[in-house]
This record gives C-alpha cells, structure tokens and sequence, in this order.
C-alpha cells in the first residue's frame, strides 16, 4: 500500500484524550444493538486483558494474529495527537487511532471520577491468509465503571454532526521538517448486529481523503461489560473496506467475556 492508512492498528482505539460531544444520546433505530443483561463483568488488569487476546490457535488454520505494543507504530504517541477542526468528531478519530499511555493506570478502579483514557489497551493485527484485503486491525480496551457503554452512546450520536469533518495531525518525529497534514474526513453508519455475548455494538466507515488515493477505515465496536473490542479493515480508492470477519470479533468477545468472569 504506497498511502499509509488513516491511523490504523495501534488499535482503533477509543484512546487518549478523548473529547466526547456531551449529552449526545443515540438516536432511535441506531446501529448500537443492546444483548440481554447478564452477570456483573469485572474490569481485567493490563496483563488479563492481553492474556485475553484471541490467538492463532483459536482462530483455526488460515489466521495469523500478531500482538503488537500500543504505539509502536509508524505514527506512534510522539508523532503527535490527529486533531478534529470540530471538537464533537474527535472521539471518531481516536476510535482508529493509538491511544496514548499517558494517564493510564494498571489496575481494576478504586473509586474516584471515570477517566476519559482507557486504563489498559491491548492491539492486534489478524492476517487471513485466504483475503489478504480482509486483514483486521484491532483492540481491547479497558475502561472504569460504565465509561465504556457511556462512550458507545455518545458515538451513536456523531454521525450527523460529523457526516463530514477536518482534522489536522503533526509530522511524526522522523518527518518534522514536513509541516502539518490536513485531512477530509466523511463519516457513514454501518448496519451491525451485536455479537453473540457482546453487550451492544456500532459500526461505521471513517475516510481520509489526505492523499491522492482516498482510504476508508471500517470499524466494528462490540461492548464486553466495562471493556471494548474494536476491529477495523482498510479499503483504498474504489475498493470498500470490507466488514470486519465475523469469526474473529465473534470469538474476541467469546474469549474477554470469559476473561471477565474467569
């Protein structure tokens, strides 16, 4: 791929400060599609929720899953925070970008105000040797008392307001004599039941048209109690990005659902 995608692994991520558009309800007939209640989810610890990770030997024949440090990638934390012009869409764009470490604390909550960073995050690439364009990106992410379903929420409510929006995003480190890039961004809502043992989930389609090639991120985000599993795929120019396969968010969730109540 010459065009770098719009800020993909490092985990989709719902992540760093998150500037959340407040009293954002989701609106009747949204994508979000609540399960049943079920027993009390506990918050997992940084290394229960990497632990919790779908695996190869998981996933079958065919799958390759790569566990990858948070911002290790090209466009890693020091590479500077991408900024919406409209404070409301900036929680679309952490959704597919890093978060940062900073202000994390590792450890289920002691009480004290919810934080607006997840308090532990794991990423993950999953190859599919049979679609390689089916490749997923994604995350698990861990957030205090109900700040995970709160976050949910709020994004039902953007996709209106942030149908199309700017952002602005520093050079990396490498790159500083680059300037600033400027980027288009239009927002659409994808159709996306709940995965069997998910709480709720949304789904939508995020551009980035920086470049001379338009890229389209595709990101699915299922609720698991106080944590969320984000995947998204890339596509480039005319191609869509495809959804998400089934399989692997089906068998994430399977898996931190029983991490949680493990």
């Amino acid at each position: 791929m010459p065009h770098p995608a719009p800020r993909p692994p490092r985990s989709l991520l719902l992540s760093a400060a998150l500037l959340l558009a407040a009293g954002c309800a989701a609106p009747a007939g949204g994508s979000a599609d609540r399960a049943p209640a079920g027993a009390p989810a506990r918050e997992l610890s940084a290394a229960e929720l990497r632990a919790a990770a779908v695996t190869d030997a998981e996933l079958g024949p065919g799958f390759t899953v790569t566990v990858i440090t948070p911002g290790r990638g090209g466009t890693g934390p020091d590479g500077g925070r991408e900024a919406a012009d409209k404070p409301a869409c900036q929680p679309l764009l952490d959704a597919v970008a890093p978060a940062s470490a900073a202000g994390r604390a590792d450890g289920p909550a002691s009480g004290g105000p919810v934080p607006a960073v997840p308090y532990a995050e794991t990423d993950l690439s999953v190859a599919l040797a049979a679609d390689p364009a089916g490749s997923l990106y994604g995350g698990l992410l861990g957030y205090r008392g109900d700040r995970a379903a709160r976050l949910l929420e709020e994004l039902e409510g953007l996709f209106v307001p942030c149908a199309e929006f700017a952002s602005t995003a520093p050079p990396p480190p490498a790159e500083k004599g680059r300037g600033v890039t400027r980027t288009t961004h239009r927002l659409s809502r994808n159709d996306t039941p709940t995965p069997e043992g998910a709480d709720e989930a949304t789904g939508f389609t995020l551009t980035n048209e920086s470049g001379g090639v338009v890229l389209a991120q595709r990101a699915v985000l299922a609720r698991v109690g106080p944590a969320l599993v984000v995947f998204s795929t890339v596509g480039v120019g005319a191609e869509p990005a495809p959804a998400p396969d089934e399989r692997v968010v089906r068998r994430q969730v399977a898996g931190l659902r029983a991490a949680q109540r493990g």
